[in-house]
């Protein structure tokens, strides 16, 4: 049975089928993966593993109009932000090829009666599973390998079905750069294989980024299986706008933050939380603006907007726009639909009835919101089930601050957007998931912290 294949959103061709791993070679895999482990995370140095993701970052740099390639064919991002995903996961992998030995440091404990020393020695837990989405295809695995290959950790990667070209490459990649067998594994495996997977003893622990529904499946399982988890789910994060010396470039950092990677991102600004004063101004920049970006071939240098990922993505977001219609939020924009091809579109006077109020829409759909003050817009933007990032633009710094302190949210971003680095941290809170990934706190989540206390002459007089 094939599951996985590379179908070009762009043009609905299949350009290539991949079957299924069997049953008898995923117990294969997973056994040199434990038996890689146990070379690769208690026998090489530090330093040793740094080497070989620093490697794995020059690859990507070197085979960059190839990787980039490979996703527009993928998943229809557009060419000049494929190119920008493989800079972005290189970057990554280097960060923490330079800080793996800081990260891996002994962190001495100052003991209260001062007799004897002790420490925190950190070290791998075996052997890892990473079930990756399609929408950010070398970024996403980037920022969960990297620091475990680092740590000592092996990895086994199941992508999307829709990503066996890029899953592919990534993997040789590990190979060329001299990763041992094992230590980082392609597996084309099926949801009930994962499952199985994610029960064998050999496993220690799962990282998701996904759907909602997705995370909870896998959690469920984890749970039983007592195996840590890591989920960085959905998103529907708020865009406040209280303030600003120059609206123009607000309405131009709301539409990128909107429709980055064609509107399909966990993290990007979905809902549009403007203050009385200024909305009448930004709702005409920003339909305006929305208004005037045509889907395109993501080839095209100058493509802004290119297909939606597949085909029953496409149809969700036409049906989440006609349910929301029909339910009465009045739609500023939007253009016909061509196959995968989505003009974007704007939403008003959507309230907590409507479907609208509470879904994700995965696609390049902005809803807009008018408050009277401050406080209603915090409100506003905490009236949801998820908490990955938010975006606060005022000219008022304390302000900035206050608000931001009562945002329920992993993340926030005050007065920019698209300002992801390697060396912050990101995740959420509520039903966007838990655990970090990139930064310092992206190499804490899978590794024994492990105390270590020595003995020592108790001092004199206690």
């Amino acid at each position: 049975m094939t599951e996985y294949a590379v179908v070009d959103p762009a043009t609905g061709r299949t350009v290539r089928e991949y079957p299924l791993i069997s049953d008898e070679e995923l117990d294969s895999v997973v056994g040199t993966a434990d038996a890689a482990y146990r070379q690769w995370g208690r026998v090489t140095s530090a330093a040793e593993r740094a080497a070989v993701v620093r490697r794995v970052s020059e690859l990507h740099r070197e085979r960059r109009d190839e990787l980039a390639e490979i996703i527009v064919r993928e998943m229809g991002k557009p060419l000049e932000q494929a190119l920008g995903e493989v800079d972005f996961s290189a970057d990554i992998y280097l960060y923490y090829a330079d800080h793996a030995e800081e990260f891996l440091a002994d962190e001495p404990i100052s003991l209260a009666d001062g007799s004897g020393s002790a420490f925190i020695r950190r070290s791998p837990v075996g052997v890892l599973l990473g079930i990756m989405p399609w929408n950010f295809p070398y970024y996403q695995v980037a920022r969960f390998a990297g620091p475990n290959v680092v740590i000592g950790n092996s990895i086994l990667l199941k992508h999307a079905p829709q990503c066996p070209e890029s899953s592919a490459a990534i993997e040789q990649i590990f190979r060329d750069a001299l990763a041992p067998e094992g230590v980082y594994t392609n597996i084309y495996a099926s949801n009930d294989q994962a499952a199985t997977l994610i029960a064998d003893r050999r496993l220690q622990g799962v990282s998701l980024t996904g759907s909602e529904r997705a995370g909870a499946a896998v959690a469920e399982i984890a749970g039983r299986n007592l195996k840590k988890v890591v989920l960085e789910l959905g998103g529907s994060d708020p865009f406040i706008v209280l303030s600003a010396d120059n609206l123009d470039e607000v309405v131009e950092g709301a539409v990128a933050a909107r429709m980055d990677n064609n509107g399909q991102s966990c993290n990007a600004a979905k809902r549009f939380i403007v203050i009385d004063e200024l909305y009448e101004q930004f709702e005409q920049k920003f339909v305006d603006r929305m208004r005037g970006i045509t889907p395109t071939d993501p080839h095209k240098a100058d493509a802004e907007l290119g297909p939606l990922s597949s085909s029953a993505a496409a149809s969700n977001i036409e049906d989440q726009l006609e349910r929301a219609a029909d339910q009465g939020a009045q739609v500023l924009t939007r253009g016909e639909p061509s196959g995968t091809f989505v003009s974007p579109a704007v939403l008003t006077d959507v309230t907590p009835s409507m479907d609208a109020f509470n879904e994700e829409f995965f696609g390049p759909v902005a809803q807009l919101y008018r408050v009277s003050s401050e406080e209603e817009a915090v409100e506003l933007a905490n009236a949801t089930d998820f908490g990955l990032g938010s975006y606060v633009f005022t000219t008022d710094p304390e302000q900035a601050e206050r608000v931001a302190d009562q945002l329920e949210a992993g993340m926030v971003w005050i007065n920019t957007v698209l300002g992801d680095a390697a060396e912050l941290p990101f995740g959420g809170v509520k039903k966007s998931g838990f655990g970090r990934e990139l930064g310092r706190l992206g190499a804490e989540e899978f590794v024994n912290k492990k105390m270590i206390r020595i003995a020592g002459t108790t001092p004199a007089g206690s």
